[in-house]
């Protein structure tokens, strides 16, 4: 491979730490696939899996897949995956990956204690492994490479700010998947700089009435509830239900987007969302793992490589739209 082409492609992973540079990128990317998937590289074939504790029918994970096919195409990788959003499935997932001796990992931490031996032993095989997603405090530790997404303790204190700024004073934290550190992160970040009060609620996230039901009954019990922050994009329009149905006026905000949210944002039904470019997460792990096995390149200098958190309102909402339709946002 030439030096011009090395060089495009570490401009193309140092851009997609910028707004405009990750946009160009994404840009890019398309443009290449549309004429024909052609890899930019010629590298050997590599294999690299990603294996993350999604639940069936989660739009996010969606969205991290395509920018790892998108980065797998430019970079000559077959790219794997699989789920479970089981800690101890999870782990006999990847190491199913390991004994077919893949030559790169990506993996979530969400139930790191299910994940710890796991992703040891990979590192013992001699497979690099990234971290993506859940897992940023975990994932040193453990001997990843790197992880890529947000600081979800930063990101909820991130939404404490934003609730005092829009004045609220008693906000229910939703929480769909028990077990699950990051989203724990989240709700005790948001209470550590929200001066108001911050409730939990636990709910059966494959379960959607159970999920409205659940809301609907505590915001009917509770009048004074006046925000709702759901964990993640599909809960968010459930959550609006919720409230309509209990005749709450409660302001609805979410972490994640999708098209549905872009939308909500802009017709007022939603207040806020947290957006941590889960696009931008699948690709960068694939792309960074490629780097590592071609020029041993490492980024972060030991801490995590950031994708968010960046606050969405309906100021950001109409610039977003077309990006979240083309399943890249």
């Amino acid at each position: 491979m030439t030096a011009a082409v090395l060089a495009a492609v570490l401009g193309t992973v140092l851009a997609g730490c910028s707004s405009t540079g990750g946009k160009r990128a994404e840009e890019r990317a398309a443009r290449e696939a549309a004429a024909g998937g052609r890899a930019a590289v010629n590298t050997p074939k590599w294999t690299f899996a990603m294996v993350t504790h999604s639940g069936d029918g989660d739009t996010f994970w969606d969205i991290v897949q395509s920018g790892a096919k998108q980065a797998a195409v430019k970079d000559n990788i077959r790219f794997l995956y699989a789920h479970n959003e089981e800690g101890k499935e999870q782990s006999q997932l990847v190491q199913s990956y390991i004994d077919q001796k893949v030559d790169g990992l990506i993996v979530t931490l969400a139930k790191p204690d299910a994940m710890k031996a796991v992703v040891k032993k990979a590192r013992k095989a001699g497979i690099p492994v990234i971290t993506v997603n859940s897992g940023s405090e975990e994932s040193k530790a453990f001997g990843a490479l790197t992880h890529v997404g947000q600081d979800e303790t930063i990101a909820g204190e991130a939404v404490g700010d934003e609730l005092n700024k829009r004045g609220r004073k008693k906000a229910l934290c939703v929480l769909h998947e028990q077990g699950n550190v990051g989203h724990e992160q989240r709700c005790d970040g948001a209470a550590k700089t929200f001066d108001g009060k911050m409730e939990k609620i636990y709910v059966e996230g494959t379960n959607m009435p159970d999920v409205q039901s659940s809301i609907e009954a505590k915001l009917q019990s509770d009048k004074g509830i006046d925000t709702v922050l759901t964990l993640g994009a599909p809960f968010a329009d459930t959550a609006a239900k919720a409230a309509d149905q209990a005749g709450s006026k409660a302001e609805i905000d979410t972490f994640d987007l999708n098209a549905k949210v872009a939308a909500a944002l802009q017709d007022g039904t939603l207040g806020f969302a947290v957006d941590q470019q889960p696009y931008l997460q699948g690709y960068e792990a694939v792309d960074l793992l490629w780097l590592n096995r071609y020029n041993a390149d490492v980024l972060g200098g030991g801490r995590p490589v950031l994708t968010g958190p960046q606050i969405i309102t309906k100021d950001d909402a109409a610039e977003l739209a077309s990006y979240t339709k083309r399943g890249t946002r």
